[in-house]
């Protein structure tokens, strides 16, 4: 019979002669997954048996990470936001870079607001604003029927459904949707060629329809800037998360509009540029 502290032992042992760079957590996590159990054991109950099966399973999941499935889609869900998100091969897997965003945008929410959230993804950012907001509504677009399905599914996860509506769209829904007084966006942004010079992790596993902005990285950028103004409050602010060299190009979109003020850009916790932040104005 083997126990817990060995078993996590040989996966890290796996997975760091296989070059995964976050070896002892990965290991840590799939073994949670696999025994049930939570960060704790480790150091509380090292001593833990681990059945046969569970260790046959922690071994498959181990090679699947071997050949560098990310966890989060291993496991099925990822935490953002304090909210336990679900995720799957369809979307993105939420970064903390995106909790900049939602903080962001945060600081401007207020109680009884609509917001607009483009390019939703799993969900992750219109259900964190509402899960800290009291009587917020979202309208959750994408153009992937299957990452509208995993939003679906972490809204009702959360008790959020009657909340929001999502809608398959090719960005932006139709005008009769009314007007917003936040739009939210983490957008396609990797130009086309840079995404075959990505980790294994994302340019292998993470869809394509959700990285690729074309070949400058900008199309979406151009596109939100240019309509997002037909669906603003006056008032209003918009909200995209954006590529760490990027805020030069998307902060002149918005000057070159002649309709938005108050444009900032938002740095991470790294140092780099990461939301543009921009109020819009009639």
């Amino acid at each position: 019979m083997n126990n817990y502290r060995d078993c996590y032992t040989t996966g890290y042992d796996k997975l760091n002669r296989a070059g995964i760079t976050e070896a002892k957590l990965d290991a840590r996590l799939l073994l949670e997954y696999v025994c049930g159990t939570d960060h704790s054991t480790l150091l509380t109950h090292p001593e833990r048996e681990v059945t046969d099966e569970e260790m046959s399973r922690y071994d498959e999941l181990i090679e699947r990470r071997m050949n560098r499935e990310p966890v989060a889609y291993i496991i099925g869900n990822w935490d953002f936001m304090g909210l336990n998100i679900e995720v799957c091969k369809d979307v993105l897997i939420p970064e903390q870079d995106t909790e900049i965003l939602v903080e962001e945008a945060m600081r401007f929410c207020e109680d009884g607001m609509r917001i607009l959230d483009l390019c939703t993804g799993s969900g992750c950012i219109a259900l964190s604003l509402l899960n800290y907001s009291n009587d917020t509504k979202a309208l959750c677009s994408d153009i992937s029927e299957k990452a509208l399905e995993v939003a679906g599914r972490n809204a009702e996860k959360l008790g959020l459904s009657d909340r929001c509506e999502f809608v398959k769209t090719d960005l932006f829904p139709e005008e009769t949707a009314g007007k917003f007084d936040i739009i939210v966006s983490n957008p396609p942004y990797i130009a086309t060629d840079v995404i075959e010079t990505l980790a294994p992790e994302v340019k292998d596993f993470e869809p394509r329809l959700a990285l690729d902005g074309d070949e400058d990285g900008l199309v979406f950028y151009r596109r939100i800037v240019k309509d997002a103004e037909k669906f603003l409050l006056s008032s209003g602010y918009l909200f995209m998360e954006i590529g760490y060299d990027q805020a030069d190009a998307v902060v002149k979109m918005l000057e070159e509009a002649g309709c938005y003020h108050d444009i900032q850009v938002i740095k991470d916790l790294g140092g780099n540029d990461r939301v543009v932040r921009a109020c819009f104005f009639r």
